[in-house]
């Protein structure tokens, strides 16, 4: 994030055309997002008008081809469109889930015709995707996952219950992630498409949660939803397989969005101590303050420098499990301690909503849990030992 960016290090994996889209997305977060925060916070979800104003202005599916409505872009411009979003400091709308990850599953998974069936309607905003993996008995155990699919008369017989899903109250499709075969652990694993208007298919309130309260997650239940075999994504029994494919990207997308947490929260602080004052000087004159301050910039800058290679790896098809494990592991678990701090320097307040630090710090908690939570992440580290 280069304008106004008190960080001095630079950045050099963007080039022109990735900063010309970042001032775009910029403009559009001022003018689309920025202003509905207060309402879709109290709400708990984002209206459905701002996923058309951003299919209108290309950024949805970025990444997915110009023939299935996409802009065919890398995905540095999907990295900038995170890194904006959180510079606006607005958990929702849940764009990079729609966008990235069940947008991606389609792309890469699906057939011609589930391709020019969903894509471009999502690419237009149209359609609001949503990936049904938790459920209410099991969180990062994939092989756990309890929610079926029975053959029937040509159609695929879906029950059970999905928990913590974004975008899920407003989803017209959601990719579920169930048993075809429920006898045959890991390998029963399958994807299914399930759009929202079908019989017996049923969505919650938003859920009530701490923070991220501009961006809804909700329970969706199935009890006996048919669809068609077709809505089949890829083949039968590889659904494990698939998330793990993409599991490294979704885990690098977290840890890039904790990185540009990290530098807003410490440019407001900065902006904060130095207008602030105590005992006749102001707040950034205290080496206390000066401290804090160069800890945490120390770093965030270490942390930007391994995201962005790791970024570069991605765009290389080269980013391993691993290395995105330790990218979501330390950022967000940085951002934390660096949110602590800021809300600390600000006093009480930074216990204040109205203050950006305050929104921050209730809405990064929850990213060391998600995407497989932080002691997972650890986990699969320890493999490679």
């Amino acid at each position: 994030m280069n304008e106004n960016n008190f960080l001095s290090i630079e950045r050099t994996i963007f080039d022109e055309e990735h900063e010309i889209f970042r001032s775009s997305v910029r403009r559009f977060m001022r003018e689309h997002v920025i202003p509905n925060l207060d309402k879709w916070n109290r709400q708990g979800h984002p209206d459905r008008d701002v996923w058309l104003e951003a299919g209108k202005h290309g950024l949805l599916c970025v990444t997915i081809p110009p023939e299935y409505g996409g802009a065919g872009a890398d995905r540095k411009y999907s990295s900038v469109l995170i890194e904006e979003q959180q510079r606006a400091n607005a958990a929702g709308p849940g764009f990079v889930m729609h966008s990235e990850i069940v947008a991606g599953y389609i792309y890469r998974f699906g057939t011609e015709e589930q391709k020019q069936k969903w894509l471009p309607k999502m690419a237009r905003g149209e359609l609001i995707g949503s990936l049904a993996m938790t459920e209410p008995r099991g969180g990062s155990d994939l092989r756990a996952i309890s929610t079926k699919a029975s053959r029937m008369e040509g159609d695929y017989v879906i029950n059970g219950a999905k928990t913590f899903i974004t975008n899920g109250y407003i989803t017209d499709l959601t990719i579920v992630a169930l048993k075809t075969d429920k006898n045959d652990g890991s390998s029963g694993l399958s994807l299914i498409v399930v759009e929202a208007d079908r019989e017996g298919f049923q969505k919650s309130q938003p859920l009530e949660k701490v923070g991220q309260k501009s961006q809804d997650a909700a329970e969706l239940f199935f009890d006996d939803v048919r669809v068609p075999q077709s809505n089949l994504l890829g083949e039968e029994g590889k659904g494990l397989h698939y998330l793990m494919q993409e599991l490294a990207w979704e885990r690098l997308m977290i840890a890039i969005r904790a990185v540009a947490g990290c530098e807003v929260a410490l440019q407001n602080t900065v902006d904060y101590t130095k207008s602030r004052s105590a005992f006749g000087q102001n707040l950034i004159e205290f080496q206390n303050t000066k401290f804090k301050l160069a800890e945490c910039k120390t770093k965030t800058q270490v942390a930007r420098v391994f995201v962005d290679h790791c970024i570069d790896l991605a765009v290389d098809g080269k980013l391993d499990p691993e290395s995105s494990a330790m990218a979501k592991w330390w950022c967000t678990e940085l951002q934390n301690r660096v949110l602590d701090e800021c809300v600390q320097l600000h006093g009480g307040y930074g216990y204040m909503l109205e203050y950006p630090v305050a929104r921050a710090w209730t809405d990064a908690r929850a990213q060391m849990i998600y995407g497989g939570t932080n002691e997972i992440m650890k986990e699969i580290i320890s493999r490679s030992l």
